[in-house]
């Protein structure tokens, strides 16, 4: 497994990141995406989504109450998908993600930890996490380089590290 991380700054900068990131995710693709709420997943979304041409950043919505939110574009079709309310294998069961898999399918799915199967099947991990800036240590920066002058002092809730597993 390889793992890289990036830190973000904003969400233009996260969504830049997701942009960047579309490459590695050419389809079938299931990718789990990790983090607490307002984390910034569904921010990233919107980058990966304007990546493939299925969704303009501002049309990506977090799909919380309606569990599943498909984008297509001309070269795969993007489901992205959000299990915090789903508790059961027999709830699961009932949103026939099964059907949504195909050659031409990306599967990215908020809280799949909460279920052994996604674990095993993942093809990709990205899990971010909100960060004090001072702890960017190590870490590249998704956005143009900065000095580290002033880093210690800027705090924001903006920003995000970033870590993206692959098989």
């Amino acid at each position: 497994m390889a793992t890289e991380e990036f830190i973000t700054h904003s969400a233009d900068e996260t969504i830049a990141l997701g942009r960047t990131l579309a490459g590695m995710l050419a389809p079938p693709k299931l990718v789990l995406l990790r983090g607490d709420l307002g984390a910034g997943k569904t921010t990233l979304v919107k980058g990966i989504a304007e990546a493939f041409q299925a969704a303009a950043a501002e049309d990506v919505t977090s799909p919380t109450f309606t569990l599943v939110h498909e984008y297509r574009g001309p070269g795969a079709s993007l489901y992205h998908i959000d299990l915090y309310r789903i508790d059961t294998p027999r709830q699961l069961e009932t949103l026939g993600l099964d059907d949504l898999i195909t050659s031409n399918s990306i599967l990215l799915i908020e809280w799949g930890e909460k279920f052994a199967r996604f674990e095993r099947e993942r093809d990709v991990e990205i899990a971010l996490e909100r960060v004090d800036e001072t702890e960017r240590d190590g870490v590249s920066d998704a956005a143009s380089k900065q000095s580290s002058e002033g880093a210690a002092e800027r705090v924001s809730e903006d920003v995000r590290r970033i870590r993206i597993t692959t098989k």
